[in-house]
């Protein structure tokens, strides 16, 4: 007997949209290991009443393409990434989209220079909403940009 599962399947590449941040088809990497989602900042700066203005990083190659962003952090949280040094950094809702599913997800803003792509998705984004096939990359989304 076959079962149907009515959850799309995601591979651990894939481009996200950032709707409330303008932004289109950011390569993310969809990682179950990690709890939290993360977005690559340049630079952050404080504004009046508890806002924040931060420079996303949403394209390094060929050229690098940046955008500021004001948004109010929802908290701060100290992260322990894989460097092993504990971090403190913001936290912003935004909606991602990927493919047909849309969620409010919770950010941390961070350098993620060095990295291969500009977004993790953590397993608390997605939860419940797809199944990840970690042998396949761009299955819901094509790997180049348009």
């Amino acid at each position: 007997m076959t079962e149907m599962n009515p959850l799309p399947t995601v591979g651990w590449r894939e481009r996200v949209d950032l709707p409330d941040w303008g932004f289109r088809r950011v390569k993310a990497k969809i990682d179950t290991g990690a709890r939290t989602s993360a977005i690559d900042v340049a630079q952050i700066e404080e504004l009046p009443g508890g806002r924040i203005r931060f420079e996303v990083v949403s394209r390094v190659a060929p050229t690098r393409k940046t955008r500021w962003v004001e948004a109010t952090p929802v908290r701060t949280s100290v992260v322990k990434p894989s460097s092993g040094e504990p971090q403190q950094r913001y936290v912003c809702l935004t909606r991602v989209r990927l493919g047909e599913v849309e969620r409010e997800i919770e950010i941390s803003l961070v350098c993620r220079a060095g990295m291969l792509c500009r977004m993790l998705l953590g397993r608390t984004a997605l939860g419940g909403a797809v199944l990840v096939d970690p042998s396949q990359k761009y299955v819901l989304t094509s790997r180049t940009r348009t």
